[in-house]
C-alpha cells in the first residue's frame, strides 16, 4: 500500500510532499558531497568541500565584484533569447499553420539543428571579432533553431475543428491565425520558450570562454588557470540557480497568463 500512495501513476502530488522530496533530494546530494570529501574519496584539490565552495561564493560577491559578472550574463542570455524569439514565434507559427510555408523552411530548420552551436566559434571570431556580437550570436543559434521547431509543432497540434470551425464562419487567413491558431497554442510556445531558456543557460560559460573578460565564465576560466576549483563550482552553482529562478519565473508567468489550464489538471 506504501508504494502505491507514492508511486500512483498520474496522481497528483500535496504540496507538503513537493517540498519534502525537493528538500530531501538536494539533502542528500550535499550529504554525500560532504561524506566524500570528508573521508577522503575524492582529491580535495579538485573536489573541494561544499563549505569551501560556499566560501568561495561569498568571497566573490562580497570582495571579487562577482555580481557584476553575473549581470552581465543575465543580459546576454536575456537578450539573445529575445532575439531567437523574435524570430521563432512567428516563423514557428507561420510554418505550423501554412504546410507551404512549412514546406520552405522546415528541410533548412531541421538540417541547422543537428550542427552543434560551439563548431562556430571559429567563423563568428572571424566575422564578429572579439566583442560582444559572437557571444550573443552563440547563444541565439543554440537555440533558434529548436525554438522554431517546437513552436511549429505545437502549431501543427491545433486541433483542425477549431480551424474548420472558423473557415466555416468565414473567417479569412489573418483572423484564422491571430484569433484562433495563435491563443490555442501560446501556452505551448510559453512552455517552449522556458524549456529553450534553460538552453541558453547551458551554452553560456562557452559563449563567456571566447576571448571574453567579463561573465560567469569568463571567471571560472580565470580560476581554472590558478586551479581554483572552488570558484569554478562556485560558478557552477550561481548559474544553477539563475537557471533555476528563470525557471520559476517562467512557471509563474504561465499561471497567471493560462490559469484555466491549471484548473483542467
Amino acid at each position: 500500500m506504501g508504494g502505491k500512495r507514492w508511486f500512483e501513476v498520474r496522481s497528483p502530488v500535496s504540496p507538503r510532499r513537493a517540498i519534502l522530496s525537493s528538500v530531501g533530494i538536494w539533502v542528500a546530494f550535499f550529504a554525500v558531497w560532504i561524506i566524500a570529501s570528508s573521508a577522503g574519496w575524492v582529491n580535495p584539490l579538485l573536489v573541494p568541500t561544499p563549505a569551501k565552495v560556499f566560501q568561495a561564493t561569498y568571497t566573490l560577491f562580497a570582495e571579487q565584484g562577482f555580481s557584476t559578472d553575473v549581470l552581465i550574463s543575465i543580459g546576454r542570455v536575456l537578450a539573445s533569447f529575445a532575439l531567437a524569439c523574435m524570430v521563432a514565434v512567428p516563423l514557428g507559427v507561420a510554418m505550423g499553420a501554412f504546410p507551404a510555408i512549412d514546406a520552405i523552411f522546415a528541410p533548412f530548420v531541421s538540417a541547422w539543428r543537428y550542427l552543434p552551436a560551439p563548431s562556430f566559434i571559429p567563423i563568428l571570431l572571424m566575422w564578429f571579432g572579439t566583442g560582444e556580437a559572437p557571444k550573443l550570436a552563440l547563444l541565439f543559434l543554440g537555440v533558434i533553431f529548436f525554438l522554431i521547431t517546437l513552436i511549429a509543432d505545437h502549431t501543427k497540434e491545433v486541433r483542425k475543428e477549431l480551424i474548420e470551425t472558423a473557415l466555416t464562419l468565414g473567417a479569412n487567413r489573418t483572423v484564422t491565425v491571430f484569433g484562433v491558431i495563435l491563443p490555442a497554442v501560446l501556452p505551448n510556445i510559453v512552455i517552449a520558450m522556458r524549456q529553450m531558456l534553460a538552453m541558453s543557460w547551458t551554452y553560456l560559460v562557452i559563449a563567456e570562454i571566447v576571448a571574453s573578460t567579463t561573465g560567469i565564465g569568463a571567471m571560472m576560466m580565470r580560476a581554472r588557470r590558478f586551479l581554483h576549483t572552488d570558484e569554478i563550482l562556485a560558478g557552477i552553482i550561481v548559474i544553477g540557480v539563475l537557471g533555476l529562478v528563470f525557471d520559476v519565473l517562467f512557471g509563474v508567468l504561465h499561471r497567471r497568463l493560462f490559469p484555466y489550464l491549471e484548473r483542467q489538471r
